[in-house]
């Protein structure tokens, strides 16, 4: 069976990200306008229905979108990917420029449902650095938490042993993890489109929001897919050993 065309599997791409904003960072600015509203502070009652929300929606997109586009909805997972030759280099910016778009639209598409409030108390469900943590901590923990995701991923869904259709189920219930873990540190955002989308309507809609903290949502998750892509892939690959004349291949 032919893979969809490339403009098909981009829209697939931009689809799937827009709605991982809306429906992830979009119920984190719904918990800021209750929080606000209410004058409360977030607990981790509040972390754990973030970590849900992002949980469904990326169990929903791959079993949705996986079997045209293999649901990346990140550019790190695309990276991470073409690093270990699962993805073409050729498609990457294609792939790249499906999911920021996405994830502007999906941060607009959250303005359409809690109204501006969404954005001025809500901040979109934008990362940001905790109060204690460091510029470079938060690019560890973004690294950290990618390179988690991605050895999951490389495991459930890209090795061809992996056991079949658990993909979206083993994947979603990471991600819902490692927000609960990562969230009061950096926001958990483990994917530069889903930061990138609130920021960018963020700024022009007039929300505050810190672009000096952006590198740390691009380099640190880009950095742990990789790792956690190669870590896998070293961890699987075939050695060749020669014997006499015969050689012959083990799995290590």
């Amino acid at each position: 069976m032919e893979s969809p065309v490339l403009f098909k599997r981009c829209v697939a791409e931009g689809i799937g990200t827009a709605l991982l904003v809306l429906i992830g960072a979009g119920t984190a600015a719904f918990n800021g306008v209750i929080t606000a509203s209410n004058n409360a502070t977030t607990t981790l009652a509040d972390i754990g229905v973030i970590s849900v929300a992002f949980s469904i929606v990326i169990m929903a997109m791959i079993f949705t979108i996986g079997r045209i586009s293999g649901c990346h909805i990140n550019p790190a997972v695309t990276i991470g990917l073409a690093i270990t030759g699962h993805f073409a280099w050729k498609e990457v910016p294609a792939y790249l420029i499906a999911q920021s778009v996405g994830g502007i639209i999906g941060a607009m598409a959250i303005i359409a449902v809690l109204g501006m409030d969404g954005l001025h108390l809500g901040g979109l469900g934008a990362t940001s650095l905790g109060s204690s943590t460091s510029y470079v901590q938060g690019m560890f923990v973004e690294a950290l938490a990618t390179f988690v995701l991605m050895f999951v991923i490389m495991g459930i869904a890209v090795d061809p042993n992996a056991p079949g259709n658990w993909a979206g189920l083993v994947i979603g219930l990471t991600v819902g993890g490692l927000i609960m873990l990562t969230a009061g540190a950096t926001g958990a955002s483990l994917n530069p489109a889903r930061t990138f989308g609130p920021y960018v309507i963020n700024s022009l809609a007039g929300g505050n929001i810190s672009w000096a903290q952006f590198p740390v949502y691009v380099i640190g998750p880009i950095l742990g897919a990789i790792g956690g892509a190669v870590a896998y892939k070293g961890l699987t690959t075939k050695k060749k050993q020669v014997v006499g004349s015969d050689t012959h291949s083990v799995k290590v």
